[in-house]
């Protein structure tokens, strides 16, 4: 089955939907990540971060996920997210140091 809303990894065209999915803080972390730039490396860790949230790398076409789309998943995954919206910043922070040590070519980088 084929969902046009389906891709590999999370992509930056579902951010936007994701404004209102939880708090004050996210909502705050999502403000900073709405740049045009798509080398921004606070688009690019919010990208990472959602791309593990999501567990984008177990996604395959017969999944479930993959059947909904990425911005259902994304959607899902966010409600689902036990942690405080304190905790999904923290996770934002420890992507953004990971993005910005792989840009000075110090760390590869892995979905844990």
């Amino acid at each position: 089955m084929y969902n046009p809303d389906t891709d590999l990894i999370f992509p930056p065209r579902v951010i936007p939907a994701l404004s209102n999915e939880r708090g004050p803080v996210w909502q705050n972390l999502f403000n900073r990540t709405q740049v045009s730039d798509p080398e921004n490396p606070d688009q690019i860790a919010f990208i990472l971060l959602m791309a593990r949230l999501n567990n984008c790398t177990t996604c395959n076409s017969d999944s479930f996920r993959a059947i909904h789309g990425c911005t259902a998943c994304s959607q899902q995954a966010l409600k689902r997210f036990h942690g405080s919206d304190n905790e999904l910043v923290q996770l934002f922070e420890t992507a953004l140091d990971e993005i910005m040590k792989y840009m000075a070519g110090k760390i590869r980088i892995g979905f844990h």
